[in-house]
């Protein structure tokens, strides 16, 4: 068997493909040409020194490796001090953890009830971003003070709602982003026009899901413009 090597980057999955992005490229992959899709976790028997990963069987008999990630860990619960800002929730535990949790990046607040250092209690579990990854930050305390907490949360999760119709294109373009697409890739990634991308990213904005934070100018020359450049070339 030839060298393997892993190599870093991100998944991109819509209804109808499946992309692989690197540095080194992209590689596109139809739904329809997947025939079958086996997770693999031996650690006696480790693919270029990675024992938990995916393999994709298409049709053209050739195997697509991606290492599996997303893996929840369950770090238990610690005692902490909890401050309420205006904009935020601050939490620092004993250990030294700081955590933030930024009412504008809230995605959803639950709350429930559920054994917490051997007393059952109320716990808020809210799901929010933070410095943009998805992560999951569970509260517990006196039943009224997480239910307050969970109210305050919630202006995050009614902003943030995810309630929205969106057409096949505007899915693309924000599965793109989130997997960390460049705005200025986008075109070329999801094999749209530029000017129906630029719809899309206006149409975003006013919804609220984009926040515009720059405008690409394009340019062209001017007949003064091609012969100063000409004549700096026949310079050189």
């Amino acid at each position: 068997m030839p060298d393997l090597e892993w190599i870093g980057g991100r998944i991109l999955l819509s209804n109808k493909r499946l992309v692989l992005a690197s540095n080194e490229g992209k590689r596109t992959i139809p739904l329809a040409s997947v025939q079958s899709i086996t997770s693999r976790q031996d650690a006696a028997k480790p693919l270029a020194k990675v024992s938990n990963y995916i393999t994709l069987k298409t049709g053209g008999d050739v195997e697509h490796l991606a290492v599996e990630g997303g893996v929840v860990r369950d770090t238990g619960w610690e005692k902490g001090q909890l401050k309420i800002e205006e904009a935020s929730v601050a939490l620092a535990l004993t250990s030294g953890q700081f955590v933030e949790v930024e009412i504008d990046e809230v995605g959803t607040v639950e709350t429930t009830e559920t054994e917490v250092m051997g007393e059952t209690r109320t716990v808020a579990e809210v799901s929010h971003t933070q410095e943009a990854t998805a992560v999951e930050t569970h509260v517990s305390g006196v039943g009224r003070q997480v239910t307050v907490l969970a109210s305050l949360l919630r202006r995050g999760e009614e902003k943030n709602t995810t309630d929205v119709d969106l057409s096949e294109q505007e899915s693309e373009v924000l599965m793109a982003l989130y997997s960390g697409v460049s705005p200025f890739q986008i075109p070329e990634f999801v094999g749209i026009d530029v000017d129906t991308v630029e719809g899309i990213f206006d149409g975003l904005t006013e919804e609220g899901i984009l926040e515009e934070q720059r405008t690409r100018r394009e340019v062209e020359l001017k007949a003064r413009g091609r012969h100063i450049a000409s004549e700096a070339t026949d310079e050189e």
